[in-house]
């Protein structure tokens, strides 16, 4: 069923075409993923970092291996999502690895 965003404040909330709220402002912030907005900004933090992984420091000619990573979880908070100074190039291996963990430790 598709869904539609509404602004509540700074946060996004997805609501259903029912009208029913998906859980948590999570779920609407993924949609930000999906927009053209999103991925100049993930380009931009890519080159920026020369496509090298700030943690391990690794370059990765594959761009799809590497992430746009928010330093601080942004969960759901726009202005955290959206801020590029809260960005940085992470691998795949990196982000998927110890960075996951401590997240989903802290949430």
């Amino acid at each position: 069923m598709p869904s539609r965003l509404a602004r509540a404040g700074s946060r996004l909330t997805a609501q259903r075409d029912g009208g029913d709220k998906l859980e948590g402002p999570r779920q609407a912030a993924h949609q930000w993923y999906h927009t053209t907005r999103w991925r100049r900004l993930r380009w931009s933090v890519l080159e920026d970092a020369d496509f090298t992984c700030a943690d391990c420091g690794q370059i990765e000619a594959d761009t799809s291996r590497l992430v746009a990573d928010h330093k601080k979880p942004h969960r759901g908070d726009a202005v955290l999502f959206w801020d590029r100074g809260n960005l940085q190039c992470l691998c795949q291996s990196c982000h998927s690895g110890a960075k996951q963990r401590e997240e989903r430790a802290a949430w």
